[in-house]
């Protein structure tokens, strides 16, 4: 008894000795970087300068993978199932807090280990260049009359498409008094806006600056409290309406899949606070107008509860939760 009692201390001691090895070594191999929505958008855009600025810090290869399709869940659920050893992490985004409502997935927040939220932005209502629609009171007014009017920006469920569903329920609309129009994120929304296929796209108001500098595009107002500093003459949503409207914003966070190992997400959520201070990442973020938020691994899962409790609230009332 005593002999098998030594040689399991010794085993264990051994196998402890090699966790803690394996852990500092960590990473030795590149890195695969996930992202649930389509090249060219703003989530694409973000995890591509992060992507950048983790090379130098951990030291290995970190390679963007887009894994676009059912509006979102595909990447989400890429990311959840992957081997949680730090070697595959991922960028979510608010649709996480809305997919298993929508009946699109039983997938939630919980599948994952949280490192670091890093932006978030309110959105924008952007218009074709030559769209008679001028504010947000046109829009409004707009759908009122009974014109048909076509939205996109996003997902079936998605945090854009919860934006729409709120305004209209804010103006006192049914929100089937408008038509939503699946997009995989942001850049495709856009170009279908600029080819006449919708006539609205909630967005980011960076995720439609390239358009709208193209001339092809403009942005009428913008969801938020206050105006963006960067655009101070595009006026807010309450601004136009009297409508008080904010809730639906987009967010990025950096997530492993649950279950992976404390010393590695340490790591992990290590190399992206230095990235999220580097000169690097904040001139990029500034340059793009895309605003800037840091949570730790921590304050990331307490924001995700948290809207975990809001969304669920905002979608009831708009009737976006599947029966």
């Amino acid at each position: 008894m005593k002999r098998r009692t030594a040689i399991a201390a010794i085993f264990a001691a051994v196998t402890g000795v090699a966790g803690m090895a394996q852990a500092q070594d960590f990473p030795e191999r590149p890195i695969t970087f996930l992202v649930p929505w389509s090249a060219g958008g703003g989530t694409d855009a973000v995890a591509r300068i992060v992507a950048s600025g983790l090379e130098r810090e951990l030291g290995v290869p970190v390679n963007v993978v887009n894994r676009t399709g059912g509006n979102g869940v595909v990447g989400h659920q890429a990311i959840a199932s992957a081997r949680p050893d730090g070697y595959t992490i991922g960028m979510i985004t608010a649709e996480i807090n809305m997919m298993h409502r929508q009946g699109l997935t039983a997938l939630d927040y919980t599948a994952y280990r949280p490192l670091a939220l890093i932006n978030t932005d309110p959105a924008g209502i952007h218009v074709a260049a030559d769209s008679p629609l001028t504010s947000a009171a046109d829009l409004v007014e707009a759908v009122k009359s009974g014109q048909t009017i076509r939205f996109s920006g996003s997902g079936q469920g998605s945090i854009w498409h919860l934006a729409m569903a709120g305004l209209l329920v804010r103006a006192g609309l049914d929100p089937a008094a408008a038509v939503w129009v699946p997009s995989q994120g942001a850049a495709p929304a856009m170009q279908e806006l600029a080819s006449r296929g919708v006539e609205v796209v909630l967005s980011s108001v960076p995720e439609a600056d390239a358009m709208v500098a193209a001339g092809r595009a403009k942005t009428i107002s913008i969801m938020a409290k206050d105006r963006d500093p960067k655009h101070p003459d595009l006026a807010t949503l309450a601004e136009q309406t009297g409508i008080d409207w904010t809730v639906a914003a987009s967010w990025r966070g950096v997530v492993a899949p649950a279950g992976t190992p404390d010393d590695v997400a340490a790591r992990l959520e290590q190399g992206l606070e230095a990235v999220y201070n580097s000169a690097e990442y904040k001139d990029f973020m500034a340059a793009r107008g895309f605003g800037m938020i840091w949570a730790d691994s921590a304050g990331l899962g307490a924001w995700l509860a948290d809207k975990e409790t809001q969304f669920g609230e905002v979608m009831t009332a708009a009737g976006m939760v599947a029966n």
